[in-house]
């Protein structure tokens, strides 16, 4: 019953920030949960991720599947500055994806905060929610960053 009644709040908060991901997912999981389809849970929270992920890949590569990427812009990706910005960026947030899931392993209990901040990230800072491993890959950031600057404090 307890997790009912998180999952109505989770619905209340995600229509007063006007968050439809949040809303809507809160909704599929109360029903879930009211229609007895609890033995599905287990399946839903160790394959979504993956899932959430293909359907984000498969929009983000959308473009290549309609030819509206030439080959010219590929070529660009490797010769300009925004497109070598671009490969830099998506290399640092694959390291920091790695980063995330070593943090988690070590320390499982981290996924309540980076699930509670990821909530606050999309109510609050109208946030897109990609996976807990780039949160945990930031987190690890700030967390070995705090640890520097606390070792060097006298």
């Amino acid at each position: 019953m307890n997790g009912d009644i998180v999952l109505v709040v989770l619905i209340i908060i995600g229509l007063i920030g006007r968050s439809h991901i949040i809303t809507t997912a809160a909704c599929i999981l109360l029903v879930v949960k009211l229609v007895n389809l609890d033995r599905f849970l287990p399946s839903i929270e160790r394959r979504g991720l993956e899932l959430g992920l293909l359907f984000l890949t498969m929009g983000v590569l959308v473009p290549f599947a309609s030819e509206k990427i030439t080959y010219k812009d590929i070529a660009s990706a490797f010769m300009t500055w925004p497109g070598i910005v671009a490969l830099l960026g998506g290399a640092i947030a694959t390291y920091m994806n790695g980063k995330g899931l070593d943090l988690l392993k070590v320390d499982p209990q981290m996924i309540v905060g980076l699930v509670i901040g990821s909530i606050f990230g999309i109510i609050f800072l109208r946030g897109i929610p990609v996976g807990p491993l780039m949160a945990a890959g930031i987190t690890a950031m700030i967390m070995k960053v705090v640890q520097l600057v606390m070792n060097r404090l006298p």
